[in-house]
């Protein structure tokens, strides 16, 4: 899955979260959820920024006090500060994993 969006900070930098979903859309409803996502973060240019496979790996302090910690230890998040410009965010299954996934990004 493919999420591309605009960070735009207005006068500096936007502090994002971005969280991938996939276990716990198995409690909506969702049939075939995917059980590891992996998130990928990537530049403009093409240029990976960053990522993450499971979300309490790096970072769980800081994206515990955004109070949008993912549900599911599998789930992957970042926390970010970005400059204004153009972002993709990529959602895989870890192991060529497949299912319904959910890429959501937060300006905090």
């Amino acid at each position: 899955m493919i999420g591309g969006f605009v960070a735009n900070g207005g006068n500096g930098n936007a502090q994002v979260l971005i969280r991938a979903i996939g276990p716990s859309l198995g409690q909506f409803g969702i049939v075939s959820p995917l059980a590891d996502p992996m998130l990928a973060v990537f530049d403009g240019n093409g240029a990976r920024l960053t990522s993450n496979d499971n979300w309490r790996d790096t970072q769980e302090a800081a994206i515990q006090a955004t109070g949008f910690a993912p549900a599911n230890d599998l789930e992957s998040a970042i926390l970010a500060t970005l400059p204004a410009g153009n972002y993709t965010a990529i959602v895989s299954g870890k192991n060529g994993g497949s299912g319904v996934a959910l890429v959501e990004i937060y300006r905090r």
